[in-house]
């Protein structure tokens, strides 16, 4: 598949970001939609989502530049040209919550209930987002002789884009009937989706040729266990406290 959509004026418009945005808008509509059936301020929603977006992909780019830093020390036109991908989720998750901490904080907003009407949104988006890997030919695992083998380089490959998106949809149709079926204490939509992505994301993280290391480790399977760990804990924490 060309990863070039269309150009305009000579400049190149690429299938990564527009499906990046896709699952941005996507995301924040839904969001919207949520703060609404709740009567959750639907202005302080969207001025949050206009801070923690681009602070989400400047934080997916520099922690995926901080863990290739070999490659990207003294070039720094590299460093910001995101076009041809290298954007890593836990940098933007990190960022983008982050952000909302503080802003929640100077707004005197609860922040355990604005991340849990964002979490189904957050993992929707990457679903969605996850396919531009496929269209840059990035994000996939080692070879395999499976059906489903997708072709990299004339090698079949594991598809492990594929496998994310299809985690994150399960765990975002799981999210959506979590929060209208169960009583919840505020947060733990948002802590579920924390542990429920990070431990898809530590096996399929595992099938992929191209992880950002931390020595002999896997950064991204470090972060998942240090999140399932954290996230878990807190989520009994809350449901013993506050339901």
């Amino acid at each position: 598949m060309d990863p070039v959509a269309f150009e305009i004026f000579g400049i190149a418009v690429r299938w990564y970001g527009i499906l990046i945005a896709s699952g941005m808008i996507i995301g924040a509509l839904l969001a919207i939609k949520r703060s609404r059936e709740i009567g959750f301020d639907e202005e302080e929603l969207i001025n949050m989502l206009i801070f923690a977006i681009p602070m989400a992909i400047i934080g997916a780019r520099v922690y995926y530049v901080i863990f290739k830093w070999d490659y990207y020390q003294g070039n720094f036109m590299e460093m910001i040209n995101i076009r041809l991908g290298g954007l890593a989720i836990h940098g933007g998750i990190i960022a983008s919550v982050l952000t909302a901490i503080i802003y929640c904080k100077i707004r005197n907003i609860n922040f355990w209930q604005l991340a849990d009407i964002t979490a189904p949104s957050i993992i929707l988006g990457q679903a969605i987002g996850r396919w531009g890997n496929y269209v840059n030919k990035e994000a996939h695992g080692g070879p395999t002789d499976l059906p489903w083998a997708i072709e990299v380089n004339g090698v079949n490959v594991h598809p492990t884009f594929l496998y994310e998106s299809i985690w994150n949809i399960i765990v975002f149709i799981f999210l959506i009937w979590y929060r209208k079926n169960k009583k919840q204490a505020n947060g733990e939509v948002f802590l579920l989706y924390l542990a429920l992505y990070s431990l898809g994301r530590l096996f399929i993280e595992g099938l992929r040729t191209d992880s950002l290391m931390w020595g002999q480790f896997r950064v991204a399977q470090l972060i998942s266990v240090s999140l399932i760990i954290f996230s878990g804990i807190l989520f009994f924490i809350k449901r013993k406290r506050d339901v």
